[in-house]
This record gives structure tokens, C-alpha cells and sequence, in this order.
């Protein structure tokens, strides 16, 4: 055996360090139909939190939540091109197995004291969780700069199965969160106005628009030392039921994507830089969100590849050891921000379109379904 091999430890498969009963329940989950719900279902429910309706719902995420991370677990397990044996990727494995045993094992719920031991284990959960995304990462990364140093592989762009393995599963992980998280802020005492849980009743998109637009111009000057203007146009008075803090994630991505173009264009201007349009349509099935800049575009060709895992044309802060956080401030680098908005705008029957004239500019357009009744897309 050569001191390279001797030194490369054996990936580690659940067979090899689970016992028998805890993987024939992973399986057991694994094989169980998903549960998906509503915005309308979440706010019918959380809007009278007595003790029976809390009860309730934690029974209901107490059976729920094993069958998605089960889901998760076994995907994890079993992925192509050897991503699965990425030390980054056995560590979110098994931050998952932990969790399928602590809320699978949990002892059925049936009064109040046992349902907020339950939600101070989601807590748990969620918090165990709060890295999975930059972990995920690193191991894709991993695989990208294994693929590229192997002249016989084209990267990640001829494997269109990790791309859609990573759809799956992040859009897994943001209806996880939302769940577990939904249900611990409906335990908040005093929550803000017009709040059941995470969902705000009476959403302002354009005010939501400015705070994310004051993020983002704020991350465009410390990284380039100015910012290009950002217009806002919209009914201020405009309301409806959204999670606001998706909503912000969202628009902070596109408007720092439209940032970093339009600084990088005219960074050697004589003249100010064109400011960009950000404009609030309100649908009686969608509101609308169109951000228009003058960053100079997208050629065709290169349009399907913005929807790429790590597909950036910035340097990567992962590559430089950086770490990547749920909501990253850094201008540019992560290759995830579209892809991951998209799926957040899916999530509640929404959507995100990128529409671009090379040598002029791009136009995106943020679709958020307002009828609330389209269930969650489970992977």
C-alpha cells in the first residue's frame, strides 16, 4: 500500500456506523411520501396559536420532519462523481442522521410541557443546521477543482445531475427551515404586528425593496468604494402575505448582482453611472419585481449557465478559505446567489426570470404568487 493510500481514510458509509434499527428507519422514512404545505395552511394554522393548535402542529412536524430528512440522508449517501465521499458532504450527512434521531426518536406528543421540549429541539435542529449551506459548498467545490485537474473531464457544466441534485436539496433544506423555524416564532410572546410566525400579513415590497437595496449598496461601496443609485418605483401602500425575510434575500442577490455590473462598466467613466430601475408591479395573481441596470448584459450563450452551482465570474471566497453565510454581504463570488433565489421564489409558487441584451444590460423579473394556496414543490 503506498503512503498516499495509507493515508487516505475509508469513507465512511452509514452501514459501517449505524446500528441496524436506526438505518432500517432512515429507510423505512426514506420510502414515505413527503407532506407539503401552504402559505395559506401555515397562516390558517399559526394565526391562533393556543396550546391544542401547537400541539397539533408539532405532531404534525414530529412525523413530517424524519420522512424529509430521511429523504435528505439517503440522497447524501448515494451521489455521483464521488461527491458523496467529500469530507464537507459526510459531515452534512451526518449533521442530518443527528437530527433524524433526535426528532425520530423523540416520545410522542400529547401535552403542552412535552411540545415545548419538542420546539427547543427544533431550535436545536435548526441551529446544528445554520452551516449546511457553505458545507455543501466546499464539497462541491472540491469535486469542481478535482474535475478540472483531471484533463479528461469537462467540470461541473457536462454534469447536469449535480446541478439537479442540489436544487432538490436545497430547496429540501429552505422547506425545512421554514417549518421548524415557522414553529418556533409562533412560540415568540410578543410577536411584531401583523405576524403569524415568519409570515408577514401585510408585506410592504417596496419597503422591503429599500432595506435590501441599502444592504447591497452598503456591500457595493466597501468592496469598490461606491455604489451606483438604485431607483425604486411602486405603490408605497402596496400590501400582501409573504415571508419577509426571503423576500430580502432575494432582492439583496439581484440588486448586488446589478451593482457589481453596472460598477464594473463604468468604473473608468467620466461620468456618473446610470442608475438602476427597480419596479414594483402589483398582479392580481403576482407581485412583480422587475430590476433593470445598464451592467452591459449577458451573452446568450453564457444564459443557462447563470443557473449553475458555482458558476461566478468573480473570485471565490470559498476558494480563498472564506466562509459562506446564509445571507453572504460580500459583493460577488459564491455562484449561488441566483440559483438560490429562484428556488426561494419557487418555494411559494413564484418564480425568477433573467432576460439580457449583451452590450446593454439585464433585466430580471421576481415573480411572488400572491394566492397562497400552491403547496411546496418537495423534491
Amino acid at each position: 500500500m503506498t503512503t498516499a493510500a495509507a493515508a487516505k481514510s475509508p469513507v465512511r458509509k452509514l452501514s459501517h456506523t449505524l446500528c441496524s434499527s436506526v438505518l432500517a428507519d432512515i429507510h423505512k422514512c426514506a420510502s414515505k411520501k413527503q407532506t407539503g404545505v401552504s402559505l395559506k395552511y401555515m397562516m390558517a394554522h399559526g394565526s391562533y396559536p393556543t396550546e391544542r393548535n401547537l400541539i397539533t402542529a408539532a405532531q404534525f412536524l414530529h412525523h413530517e420532519l424524519p420522512v424529509r430528512l430521511a429523504h435528505r440522508v439517503t440522497e447524501l449517501e448515494n451521489l455521483p462523481h464521488g461527491l458523496s465521499d467529500k469530507a464537507p458532504i459526510l459531515k452534512v450527512r451526518d449533521w442530518y442522521v443527528d437530527s433524524f434521531k433526535d426528532i425520530h426518536q423523540f416520545p410522542p406528543i400529547e401535552n403542552a410541557r412535552e411540545e415545548m421540549r419538542f420546539t427547543e429541539l427544533l431550535d436545536q435542529v435548526r441551529m446544528r443546521h445554520n452551516n449546511v449551506m457553505p458545507t455543501v459548498a466546499m464539497g462541491v467545490s472540491e469535486l469542481k477543482r478535482d474535475l478540472f485537474a483531471d484533463s479528461t473531464r469537462h467540470g461541473l457544466d457536462s454534469m447536469p445531475e449535480i446541478h439537479q441534485f442540489l436544487d432538490r436539496f436545497y430547496m429540501s433544506r429552505i422547506g425545512i427551515r421554514m417549518l421548524i423555524g415557522q414553529h418556533v416564532a409562533l412560540h415568540k410572546p410578543s410577536p411584531p404586528p401583523h405576524y403569524i410566525g415568519l409570515i408577514c400579513t401585510k408585506v410592504s415590497p417596496v419597503d422591503v425593496a429599500r432595506n435590501a437595496v441599502d444592504d447591497a449598496r452598503s456591500a457595493c461601496m466597501r468592496t469598490y468604494g461606491s455604489a451606483p443609485d438604485v431607483h425604486i418605483y411602486g405603490d408605497p401602500d402596496l400590501r400582501f402575505a409573504y415571508v419577509p425575510a426571503h423576500l430580502h434575500q432575494m432582492l439583496f442577490e439581484l440588486v448586488k448582482n446589478s451593482l457589481r455590473a453596472v460598477q464594473e462598466r463604468f468604473a473608468d467613466a467620466d461620468h456618473d453611472p446610470p442608475p438602476i430601475r427597480l419596479i414594483v408591479a402589483d398582479g392580481m395573481e403576482d407581485v412583480t419585481i422587475k430590476i433593470s441596470d445598464e451592467g452591459g448584459g449577458i451573452p446568450r450563450s453564457g444564459l443557462p449557465r447563470i443557473w449553475t452551482y458555482l458558476y461566478t465570474t468573480a473570485n471565490s471566497p470559498i476558494a480563498a478559505g472564506n466562509q459562506l453565510h446564509e445571507m453572504p454581504t460580500v459583493m460577488a463570488g459564491y455562484g449561488y446567489g441566483l440559483p438560490i433565489s429562484r428556488l426561494y421564489a419557487r418555494y411559494f409558487g413564484g418564480d425568477l426570470q433573467v432576460v439580457s441584451m449583451e452590450g446593454y444590460g439585464t433585466d430580471v423579473y421576481l415573480h411572488l404568487n400572491r394566492l397562497r394556496n400552491v403547496q411546496e414543490p418537495l423534491p
